[in-house]
């Protein structure tokens, strides 16, 4: 079978082309191809699936023609990738399989239908509006800190540091309150930079660290507006593998801005 592998931001992902949705993607699968050292080596895997030939989107059929079927490196399902969505968009439109118009280029998830805009070498992407909707806390190396659970069509918990990120052993998840998170959860750790500029380090559910977490870096956005007193505005987000911006904007949308990059192609015998 044919892929190609893509990042963004080194969030980096195998990419299936699988139109007619006839392969069968296994957990088993899906952790082989991740594997750093006996498959090809991802974050996870973007199954390339049109939306009507998918139980999971079907209902979305008559507003995006594409799925972004997407697993966890341990083959677990995931309802959003933020930057798995981007660069889903520059493999539809690298190989012909869509075009961008002025409203940009629908896509459909297990949170929604998202819309991406390509703009050069960045692509910007409507997000499911963020919602802050509770206190929590992760513990990790012993050291538990308070947090704010965000909903981005996927659960996360931002924790806000003062003590510097480096510091963090982020080998083992962070222990979360299964309660609030019986799914699982996506633990971002956060030091101010600047004004409305953030530096984010991030554990995900089923992948382990990862050097940048797009729907993660929207949440982050979402409580540092917050904490800034403001509905709409730009936060600037730094993460390992570079920068993310996050746009709230005066109507009330929000939009997830970064690179995504197509690095290689080759053909993988599954």
């Amino acid at each position: 079978m044919l892929f190609t592998k893509g990042h963004g931001t080194g969030n980096d992902f195998v990419i299936l082309p699988d139109p007619d949705g006839a392969l069968d993607l296994t957990d088993d699968l899906v952790r082989r191809l991740c594997d750093r050292r006996f498959g090809i080596g991802a974050d996870g895997v973007l199954r390339v699936v049109r939306t009507a030939k998918h139980p999971d989107a079907a209902d979305h059929a008559a507003d995006a023609e594409w799925f972004m079927d997407y697993r966890n490196a341990d083959g677990s399902i995931a309802e959003m990738c933020g930057n798995g969505v981007r660069v889903f968009t520059r493999y539809l439109l690298h190989h012909g399989l869509a075009e961008v118009s002025a409203g940009g280029l629908p896509i459909a998830t297990r949170a929604g239908v998202v819309r991406a805009v390509v703009r050069g070498d960045l692509i910007s992407v409507h997000m499911t509006t963020p919602r802050v909707y509770a206190a929590s806390t992760a513990t990790t190396g012993g050291f538990t800190m308070p947090g704010v659970a965000v909903d981005c069509g996927n659960p996360h918990l931002v924790c806000s540091l003062s003590a510097p990120l480096d510091a963090l052993d982020l080998t083992v998840a962070p222990e979360h309150d299964e309660a609030l998170f019986p799914h699982g959860v996506n633990v971002e750790f956060v030091n101010p930079v600047g004004d409305l500029h953030v530096r984010m380090r991030v554990h995900e559910r089923g992948s382990g660290e990862t050097l940048s977490c797009g729907s993660g870096a929207l949440a982050v956005g979402a409580v540092t507006l917050r904490d800034a007193g403001l509905s709409a505005g730009v936060a600037t987000v730094d993460v390992a593998g570079g920068t993310l911006t996050v746009t709230a904007t005066e109507s009330g949308e929000w939009w997830l801005a970064g690179p995504a990059v197509l690095v290689a192609t080759g053909e993988v015998t599954l």
